[in-house]
């Protein structure tokens, strides 16, 4: 899956246009290096997040399309 997707569906990030902007900016690294939006996910991967003053560091435990809101927790763990 498509890490601007992953980062939708997984609620760590509200909107996909706004996931793809924080790839674009380079905000957004996977097991320590910057990622494009179109770069492939997979289940033990570390994704990290800078927002502003901010890091969420967490880790890959599920990759699904399509998740409920409640279920969304279930595809990563913070670090």
């Amino acid at each position: 899956m498509r890490l601007d997707k992953y980062l939708k569906v997984s609620r760590l990030i509200k909107r996909r246009t706004v996931a793809n902007e924080a790839c674009d900016a380079g905000r957004v690294s996977i097991n320590g290096n910057v990622a494009k939006a179109s770069v492939n996910v997979k289940v033990g991967d570390i994704i990290k997040i800078s927002f502003g003053n901010k890091d969420l560091e967490v880790k890959v435990t599920s990759v699904q399309e399509t998740v409920k809101k409640e279920e969304a927790k279930e595809l990563f763990e913070y670090l």
